[in-house]
């Protein structure tokens, strides 16, 4: 019985040891710190193409959606959508800014056009 017990003592500690593993490397967890830290962090599943990407840049959490299609060669992403949520943690940012971040997302995405949602499309069509 002894014996018994302390199996199942020990299964208890290794599920309480990987769940805390676990948490400390969740990918949510570290954009959620860049974020609050204000750091560059970008969250995407590239093998899922119907799920959204997160970023977060200074301070500003930002959602992108993907479409895939044909090109010439290949089914690729070809259009990402951009946007935020919270439109007031805009403020400060530039239109460097704004091409940092597609840069980056050209990286990860070289076939695709990034269509930014209001007020962001607002802004730079009136910086050009």
């Amino acid at each position: 019985m002894v014996i018994l017990f302390r199996l199942l003592l020990l299964i208890a500690l290794l599920v309480v040891a990987f769940s805390i593993i676990k948490y400390f490397f969740h990918p949510l967890r570290k954009l959620e710190k860049a974020h609050r830290h204000r750091q560059f962090f970008f969250l995407d599943d590239e093998k899922d193409v119907r799920k959204n990407f997160s970023l977060t840049y200074k301070g500003v959490m930002f959602e992108g959606e993907k479409y895939m299609a044909a090109t010439e060669t290949s089914f690729d992403i070809i259009t990402i959508y951009v946007w935020t949520k919270d439109h007031n943690a805009l403020q400060g940012l530039t239109k460097d800014d704004f091409q940092f971040i597609e840069e980056d997302i050209l990286l990860r995405y070289p076939q695709a056009t990034i269509e930014w949602k209001s007020p962001i499309k607002e802004f730079l069509r009136n910086q050009q």
